[in-house]
């Protein structure tokens, strides 16, 4: 049977080039943000809770959400933001075993689960092994800035709002430090690809 294997890390640290990477490679890639969003179209569970709890100044002209405005939303206000991890989580559990089995049944040698907050939502029970992909706070801030266009006081306010990297690395198994180049960061992934393969074929 496939190995679960959770991928996590801060935002800007990566984690989706390495999910990409081990897609590649041949293993089954879950994303929980693919899920979030599939279960945030219209009349699908998440948009009608979300319609529901916020009102409809979250739409926009076309009847989708607004995203950036959910986000502001809640990232600005601690309860809001407990009610929307509180709603979601399960939910978004859910659906995630249901992709496991599925994958579970199909001839895959790993199954990543690529989860920004793996360890806040408690999702780690569900892997035998976490990878956490990680850059420098000096790096991270950079990226974030560069990437989302965000001001340098935005980019800390969001750094800060995830489990600090020192925590997450008491708690990960593994780890691919992203701090350079991406050919180093791929001969990480590679010699963990090859331990995850072998041991499930062992």
């Amino acid at each position: 049977m496939a190995r679960v294997i959770g991928l996590t890390g801060g935002i800007a640290s990566g984690k989706s080039t390495m999910a990409r990477f081990f897609r590649d490679k041949g293993a089954a890639v879950l994303s929980a943000d693919t899920i979030a969003f599939a279960l945030a179209k219209p009349r699908q569970i998440l948009y009608r809770l979300y319609v529901a709890h916020f009102g409809e100044g979250i739409l926009q002209a076309d009847g989708t959400l607004d995203r950036r405005a959910i986000g502001r939303l809640v990232f600005d206000n601690d309860a809001e933001r407990q009610w929307l991890d509180e709603t979601t989580h399960p939910i978004l559990e859910r659906a995630m075993r249901r992709q496991i089995a599925v994958k579970q049944a199909k001839n895959f040698p790993v199954i990543i689960l690529d989860v920004p907050l793996l360890f806040e939502a408690g999702w780690d029970k569900m892997t035998e092994e976490n990878c956490l992909v990680f850059v420098d706070e000096a790096v991270q801030l950079a990226r974030l800035m560069r990437r989302n266009g965000y001001t340098e006081a935005e980019a800390r306010a969001r750094i800060a709002a995830q489990m600090p990297l020192s925590e997450k690395k008491k708690r990960a198994d593994t780890f691919i430090d992203n701090n350079g180049s991406l050919e180093e960061s791929f001969l990480q992934a590679e010699k963990l690809w090859k331990e995850w393969t072998h041991a499930g074929i062992s």
